[in-house]
């Protein structure tokens, strides 16, 4: 497929589904057209689903791009990143195509990249405390996980299972994620390592009211411990704070900086 040309380097949203056709083309057609100048790509990632989802994101304006069989999150995610790095965007966003994020919300993940604040980008949903749309079981394992994150990296990361995020275009050039089945804690982990500048935004979230979520506590634990296991060996982080500030914690040391100076 022949990539479209713009004035203007787009921002690349990405939707990875798998049998999301009820939800698709509402969080398809919610995407905003342009964010601070820059066109809005939808690009639907089908991962291999049994129902009409390639034709109702279509439909709805999405450039779709099809598995012949499902291959994982993971997969789909480093794909949609590779057609939004071939479409030569300014930044590539994902979210989920169930509805739990809202697309509207566009433009506050990528405004720090646009503004050269931040490289990668996380939606938090836990800037406020537990949403009231999430469950309990899954508030507790995001905050296991997420403790795990934050001491394997240093940083004060508050939502390591977000499924809201950014890449500017060189972090979405240069990110691996090392399995198909799930991306959040290695790509965060590969990114941080090749030193990418990291950020949160608040977000809102609801919880999805159509179909069901693929995540699995046992499952998804035996796939993922190894998989985390495998990229910090594959990349490790350097030293206690893994050689990454966060954007903010980078402002202050500069303005310390500068004020030492003169």
């Amino acid at each position: 497929m022949l990539s479209p040309v713009f004035d203007a380097a787009p921002v690349v949203l990405v939707l990875p589904a798998h049998d999301e056709a009820v939800t698709v083309a509402d969080v398809v057609e919610r995407a905003p057209v342009t964010v601070t100048g820059h066109p809005v790509v939808v690009v639907v990632v089908d991962d291999g689903s049994t129902d009409a989802t390639a034709t109702a994101a279509a439909a709805a304006g999405a450039q779709v791009e099809s598995f012949d069989a499902n291959r994982g999150l993971g997969a789909a995610v480093a794909h949609g990143l590779a057609v939004g790095v071939a479409m030569g965007a300014v930044a590539v966003a994902f979210c989920d195509a169930d509805g739990e994020y809202a697309p509207e919300e566009l433009e506050a993940m990528v405004a720090p990249i646009l503004a050269d604040e931040a490289d990668y980008v996380i939606g938090t949903r836990l800037a406020g405390g537990r949403p009231a749309t999430m469950r309990p079981h899954r508030w507790v394992g995001n905050r296991v996980l997420t403790a795990a994150m934050r001491a394997i990296t240093g940083l004060d990361i508050t939502d390591g299972q977000s499924g809201f995020r950014a890449l500017s275009a060189a972090a979405a050039g240069r990110a691996v994620i090392c399995h198909d089945y799930n991306y959040a804690q290695v790509l965060t982990l590969d990114l941080l390592a090749q030193g990418f500048r990291y950020r949160e935004v608040p977000i809102s979230y609801r919880f999805r009211t159509e179909g069901r979520s693929f995540i699995e506590a046992g499952p998804y634990l035996r796939k993922v411990v190894p998989a985390v296991a495998t990229q910090l060996r594959a990349r490790p982080l350097p030293r206690r704070t893994q050689g990454v500030q966060s954007s903010t914690t980078k402002r202050r040391k500069d303005v310390r900086a500068e004020s030492h100076a003169r």
